[in-house]
């Protein structure tokens, strides 16, 4: 049993990627899903599927690469708000990634979005990851 299942989906995307994988599978909860969403719409990966045949079921994600240099989109994937120290900021203290070119996943009071999302709709939240 693992004490953070948001860290381990980003270490084992962050692995999948390092090893040079198409696919990687999870397993899933609802916020899982909703990062899944988030990372597919942004588009840092190609596609995902949720499998729901088992008792947790599971998230497959197909990973995206760069044709000409065979690097994968995500450059770095990481964790800000862990369960030992939350990191939570309001609607006017939104972080910016990389300037505006990364994305940062935020849970807030209004479901799981991004940053810029959540600067439109005016709510804070806890950080969950940065994504570039």
């Amino acid at each position: 049993m693992y004490t953070d299942p948001i860290a381990d989906y980003l270490t084992r995307v962050r692995n999948a990627i390092s090893a040079g994988h198409r696919v990687v599978e999870i397993p899933a909860s609802n916020l899982k899903k909703e990062m899944t969403k988030i990372l597919f719409d942004q588009g840092f990966i190609l596609s995902y599927q949720f499998n729901d045949n088992s008792v947790q079921g599971t998230v497959k994600i197909a990973l995206k690469y760069d044709k000409d240099t065979k690097e994968s989109v995500i450059r770095k994937i990481q964790r800000i708000s862990t369960p030992g120290l939350r990191k939570y900021v309001s609607a006017t203290e939104m972080p910016r990634v990389l300037n505006g070119l990364g994305v940062a996943i935020v849970s807030t009071s209004k479901g799981v979005m991004t940053n810029k999302k959540a600067r439109e709709e005016n709510v804070g939240g806890e950080v969950i990851c940065y994504v570039y």
